[in-house]
């Protein structure tokens, strides 16, 4: 999956129980750059809930959420962030 040549990763977290598969995440997503996609994988029953709410609360985006047996998968994708030198030049500056 790419979007104008965004990166895709995954991250295996199978096995792993709460709240591990949710700070795992959030790590993983605060390295990747703006736009990068994560598909993560895990089975712990209460990621359903954990995830999309870390997901929310860091500003990414949940673009799907499936479960296949006991493994759910998750791809978000990071937020969209202003590039510093677009942000420079859009500050007010008085005349």
């Amino acid at each position: 999956m790419t979007d104008g040549g965004s990166e895709t990763r995954h991250l295996d977290l199978t096995g792993l129980k709460c709240p591990l598969p949710a700070l795992r995440t959030r790590k993983a997503l605060r390295r990747m750059p703006s736009g990068a996609f994560l598909v993560v994988t895990c089975t712990d029953p209460m990621a359903v809930i954990d995830i999309p709410h870390m997901v929310r609360d860091e500003g990414d985006a949940l673009v799907a959420q499936t479960r296949d047996a006991d493994r759910i998968t998750f791809t978000i994708r990071r937020r969209l962030t202003i590039p510093e030198t677009v942000a420079e030049n859009t500050r007010f500056t008085p005349h």
